[in-house]
């Protein structure tokens, strides 16, 4: 294997990046902080001393990605176009979660400022809170997923269920038409370029397949005590067991084996709807992911439902 940071006299190096494409680049990074069960709920519930631990180690996360080459010494001062930190609380494992999302449009990626962005984050956790838990531990830095350039997306396989970033297609729907309800099929077509073969939306333009997601239709049901089905909502495919929101523009979602969705719109103009007239309730205009296909095949009530890269 050749190091392309290592010289022809075997001594480090700037890597000459002139040659390569702008691409857009996106990178995610995860660490964690083990402590005392105490220390996680202090956290939660703002009782250190210090100040509010997450919106400081959010600041903080920041600050480090953009501070990535100064830190790093081969890393390429960049343009980052967006930094995201988010936490999640592992209370059956006593676990601050730290995830980051870097992301620019350039000649290089964005991994290291991900991966700096969560330790940075992860260290001022531990500065915050040593006072009371001096023994916590920081360990799984780690890349995620990255996105762009010439080795195009790769992702870590790690535990479904914590990233959120996996689910299952709950129905496929169709109608003839836009603008109508659509029925439920259980097996459907789906075309490169065009949409879900027989319905209504296909065609080219950026809108030719829609998602929403199972549990916000669950919840409409409940807060408003109706009982709306598949293909009522007017939407095309219900996924079941992915957090939609963190899906935005120029995300990618794979259903089964083949089918990749690109999305192009978050959410519409209501003006009003067939739905909003029928139900008086919609979410397509608020939440519904509009996306077009970008590789193509058959799918079936059930299949896998991945996350392949948020932007």
């Amino acid at each position: 294997m050749n190091l392309t940071h290592i010289n022809e006299q075997g001594y480090a190096r700037m890597v000459d990046v002139s040659d390569k494409e702008d691409t857009t680049r996106v990178a995610r990074a995860q660490a964690l902080v083990h402590m005392q069960p105490q220390t996680l709920t202090a956290i939660r519930e703002g009782g250190i001393k210090k100040g509010d631990v997450l919106a400081v180690a959010q600041v903080a996360g920041i600050m480090g990605a953009k501070q990535t080459p100064s830190l790093i010494p081969m890393c390429h001062p960049l343009m980052l176009t967006g930094v995201d930190i988010e936490f999640e609380f592992d209370e059956d494992g006593s676990t601050l979660i730290i995830r980051s999302q870097a992301k620019t449009t350039g000649k290089t990626g964005v991994e290291m400022e991900a991966i700096t962005a969560v330790s940075v984050a992860a260290l001022t956790v531990y500065d915050m809170c040593k006072a009371i838990d001096r023994w916590m531990e920081i360990d799984a830095i780690q890349l995620l997923e990255k996105y762009g350039g010439k080795s195009g997306h790769l992702h870590r396989n790690l535990d479904n269920e914590s990233l959120g970033n996996r689910g299952s297609l709950h129905s496929i729907c169709i109608s003839p038409e836009r603008g109508q309800l659509k029925a439920e099929v259980e097996e459907a077509q789906v075309i490169f370029g065009s949409g879900i073969e027989n319905d209504g939306h296909a065609g080219d333009w950026g809108r030719q397949v829609t998602c929403l997601s199972w549990e916000s239709v669950l919840k409409v049901n409940r807060e408003q005590n109706l009982n709306i089905g598949p293909g009522q909502f007017a939407e095309n495919l219900l996924i079941e067991g992915i957090d939609l929101s963190r899906v935005g523009v120029g995300g990618r979602l794979k259903i089964g084996s083949d089918t990749i969705l690109e999305v192009t719109q978050v959410g519409k103009e209501d003006h009003p709807s067939v739905v909003t007239r029928t139900f008086g309730v919609s979410l397509l205009p608020y939440e519904g992911l509009f996306c077009k296909v970008v590789a193509g095949g058959k799918i079936k009530k059930g299949d896998p439902v991945e996350v392949l890269i948020n932007v």
